[in-house]
């Protein structure tokens, strides 16, 4: 392992920790990082340099866009990778542009599996996220190493694709689940509720998930740091509804989910998604009770 080098493009938070468990497990770590924060890994200047200097890539970035920026262009990295290395995709991306990624590296010789993760940064930071794995089974195994190291489960959900729309059906319940929990902490409170005997209640209780009830005891608090952004929940529950809409999915709930998402994202992009807790708390504050 000591003679492996591993290169991230996006180095934002969850890259940052997947980075350190790969070092403390004898990787060699670089970074590309247009706009995430920097650690101790040795950081390059640009996409390219991280394809021309690592043995493994892993694309860690927010979009669609984002990852067709860091792929081309004269420092993109297609320009600088060579035949045979494996790219990992972590990103939360639509289905088209998994498979166009695969594509892509089918007619430049390189290999791809898709690989987003299921988890924020606590996950993260432990090594105990859940990796879904797209491509085929020999890809897979040589990944396993890498993803022993920052996951506790990879589970291989098919070709090419499949990884992309497993997340978003992961995703989709996360941010439909929360919106219910906002909306029956609103009717709490609206309907004249202790504050704190509401909150300590529903942590309690089992029909409120355990990442659920982390997010309520942010609302809780009143402090919504973010392990999980409003702006990439909103971007993933775009994403599923687009998916959605492609298959002929019946999915009203996560419609409803999507749009609260939006509309919390317009002042919360940037502290997590649970910050529509509060949101829906601050509608409700000024609401006489009968």
């Amino acid at each position: 392992m000591s003679d492996m080098k591993i290169g991230f493009i996006g180095y934002g938070a969850m890259a940052r920790l997947m980075g350190a468990n790969l070092r403390r497990a004898g990787y060699s770590v670089v970074a590309f990082a247009p706009s995430g924060g920097k650690d101790e890994t040795e950081m390059l200047p640009t996409p390219r340099a991280i394809a021309e200097a690592a043995d493994v890539i892993i694309l860690c970035v927010p979009n669609d866009a984002a990852e067709n920026q860091s792929l081309n262009g004269e420092n993109g990295m297609l320009a600088g990778i060579s035949a045979g290395k494996l790219v990992l995709d972590t990103s939360t991306v639509s289905p088209e542009q998994a498979l166009a990624l695969a594509k892509t590296g089918a007619e430049h010789g390189f290999i791809v599996l898709e690989a987003p993760m299921s988890g924020s940064t606590p996950e993260a930071e432990k090594g105990e996220l859940v990796m879904l794995a797209g491509g085929d089974a020999e890809t897979l195994e040589r990944a396993k190493p890498i993803l022993d190291v920052i996951g506790k489960l990879t589970i291989h959900a098919g070709p090419i694709g499949s990884a992309a729309r497993l997340k978003l059906v992961i995703n989709g319940i996360m941010g439909a689940t929360l919106n219910v929990v906002a909306e029956g902490v609103s009717f709490g409170l609206s309907a004249g509720l202790d504050r704190e005997v509401l909150f300590d209640a529903l942590q309690q209780v089992a029909v409120i998930s355990p990442h659920h009830k982390r997010k309520l005891k942010m609302a809780q608090d009143k402090s919504f740091p973010s392990q999980f952004p409003t702006r990439l929940m909103s971007k993933d529950m775009g994403l599923l509804m687009d998916a959605g809409r492609k298959a002929g999915a019946f999915m009203p709930a996560m419609a409803i989910a999507d749009q609260a998402l939006a509309l919390s994202n317009r002042r919360h992009a940037d502290e997590d998604y649970s910050a529509l807790l509060g949101a829906m708390e601050h509608s409700v504050a000024n609401t006489p009770h009968k």
